[in-house]
């Protein structure tokens, strides 16, 4: 096709990609250029407006690095890691919500026994947090991994203290359930915090008058032979961001009561004279059957 215009280019590009042998990938990018081109003719940038967005994706792959993905926080905040999330995890009814992982997940945690402390010193309220692993119809699941993470009451992970490259990890830890699905550990209270915004996604959340703002969170991946592995987070009732969380991440059924408490006997049967606080929830999985038979 030599007549290249603005009506045939689109057609043109899709022509030239049509010896693609992967079929999935083939329609991946006819979709991607078929929308891609349909946003420009809507928009109609000038040229200045062009190199503004090339700019903007230079600048956003500069800012990548080992510890720090910059195009993660980018799909984050425009709602797509959410929307791909809900896309692979049409879970049945009843099941806990999915959410997202966010970017501070660590292999390299210490698996812990039921009731340990995993914020070992981290000023904080101190925080007691059980509940139960179970499937569909309540029933205990066994031999269910629980990897929790959560910030300090500072708003920062531990990948963010100078200890971390250390290799000394705090305020994450692995579980695993016994034959009543149970779990128990206690640590600090979480805290809201902001997404970074020292780089091209900070201009882009100031540029759109958005919050750069986490509600108060902890989060939990949990996974057991059988069924579907859980991703999730369970956000603190009455955080002042939950309704502008810039990742999308809430979802309702995952906003719950960190219970404040009076000072006395504590969960564990120690006694306190300073108030502590309680985070009680069960979790429910899918199997891979009860997955697939939720798929659009």
């Amino acid at each position: 096709m030599l007549k290249i215009d603005e009506q045939t280019i689109t057609a043109a590009v899709i022509e030239a990609m049509s010896g693609t042998t992967d079929p999935r990938f083939k329609q991946i990018m006819t979709s991607l250029i078929t929308h891609l081109h349909g946003f420009v003719r809507q928009i109609e940038p000038t040229e200045q407006e062009w190199f503004q967005a090339i700019d903007f994706l230079t600048a956003t792959g500069q800012m990548c690095s080992d510890i720090r993905q910059e195009f993660i926080l980018l799909s984050d905040t425009l709602g797509v890691t959410t929307l791909v999330d809900a896309i692979n995890h049409r879970y049945p009814s009843g099941a806990t919500p999915n959410s997202v992982l966010g970017p501070f997940f660590f292999e390299g945690r210490a698996e812990f026994p039921m009731g340990a402390d995993i914020a070992d010193g981290v000023d904080g309220a101190l925080l007691f947090v059980e509940g139960r692993v179970l499937d569909v119809n309540g029933a205990p699941v066994a031999d269910a991994t629980i990897d929790v993470w959560h910030s300090d009451a500072d708003g920062h992970y531990d990948m963010m203290l100078p200890d971390f490259r250390d290799g000394h990890t705090t305020m994450r830890g692995l579980f695993r359930t016994g034959t009543d699905g149970h779990f128990r550990f206690r640590t600090v209270m979480p805290a809201s915090y902001p997404i970074p915004d020292d780089g091209p996604v900070g201009a882009l959340m100031r540029g759109t008058a958005r919050s750069n703002m986490r509600p108060g969170h902890m989060h939990f991946l949990i996974a057991a032979p059988g069924f579907e592995r859980l991703t999730t987070m369970l956000f603190v009732a009455g955080d002042p961001h939950l309704a502008s969380d810039p990742v999308f991440g809430v979802k309702q059924e995952l906003i719950v009561d960190y219970r404040q408490q009076e000072s006395g006997r504590l969960p564990d049967a120690s006694l306190t004279d300073a108030p502590f606080l309680t985070l009680s929830h069960d979790f429910t999985l899918a199997t891979a059957r009860e997955h697939r038979g939720t798929a659009a």
